[in-house]
């Protein structure tokens, strides 16, 4: 039985993540902790703790991890690139899966998009479009910005540099921009479109998530896999074997 920690376990994710733990029959809760919570008790009982929380908390989380020996899962989003410096240095001391989505659908939409990019040419416009509900706080979502680097990583395969990412555009597009466009309202759990543009036809690759628990369930699929791995930085690709 592995047992799996929850940090902010009294939030949405947390609950659903408990609730999912409590259905599988090869897990157990080792505990969870919210805001104000001593969260060096959790990392010292849990075998993997899921942390979906917010960057701060995340490297206080991450470091605590380093300190245990105790495996993290992160699913937390709008870290900058100091915070994710971070993370990968405690993953010098700790195996850490970090991703932006822990859906295996955006998973493997990331792999498509990557390779759709690394086959089109400079002509080709590429635009990210996300719908999310009205509670959501970064903007575009980690899984757009997980989407464009997808994008500018294959385009990157053909064309030295890859583009640049654009969140406020001015006047008429640049050749090789990859474009952001944003929505927020009601309670949608999530949609992703990136859009290949070319004279006279368009690619569109998408994904809709309607239930928030396909989060929870791929952060715990993320659990199982890690808790026989060695220290090292991971990302859903690994996890997957996209």
């Amino acid at each position: 039985m592995i047992k799996v920690g929850i940090t902010g376990y009294k939030g949405r994710m947390g609950k659903i993540i408990l609730q999912e733990i409590e259905l599988a029959d090869d897990l157990n809760f080792a505990g969870g902790i919210d805001m104000g919570d001593d969260a060096e008790i959790l990392f010292n009982e849990a075998d993997v703790v899921i942390d979906f929380s917010v960057p701060d908390a995340t490297i206080t989380h991450t470091r605590l991890a380093a300190n245990s020996g105790t495996a993290l899962i992160i699913g937390t989003t709008g870290l900058n690139e100091t915070q994710e410096q971070k993370i990968a240095e405690a993953a010098k001391k700790v195996p850490i899966v970090y991703a932006a989505n822990m859906s295996v659908g955006i998973n493997v939409l990331l792999a498509l998009v990557e390779q759709t990019a690394s086959r089109l040419g400079i002509d080709w416009d590429i635009e990210v479009f996300e719908t999310h509900h009205n509670q959501k706080i970064d903007s575009p979502s980690g899984t757009a910005l997980a989407l464009g680097k997808a994008a500018k990583a294959g385009r990157s395969k053909v064309i030295e540099g890859g583009g640049d990412f654009v969140t406020d555009r001015a006047g008429k597009r640049v050749q090789g921009d990859i474009g952001y466009a944003v929505q927020r309202g009601g309670d949608i759990a999530g949609e992703h479109d990136v859009t290949f543009f070319s004279t006279g036809e368009r690619i569109t690759l998408g994904h809709k998530a309607t239930d928030r628990s396909l989060f929870a369930k791929g952060a715990l699929h993320a659990a199982r896999w890690i808790s026989d791995k060695p220290v090292g930085l991971y990302s859903m690709k690994d996890v997957l074997d996209l």
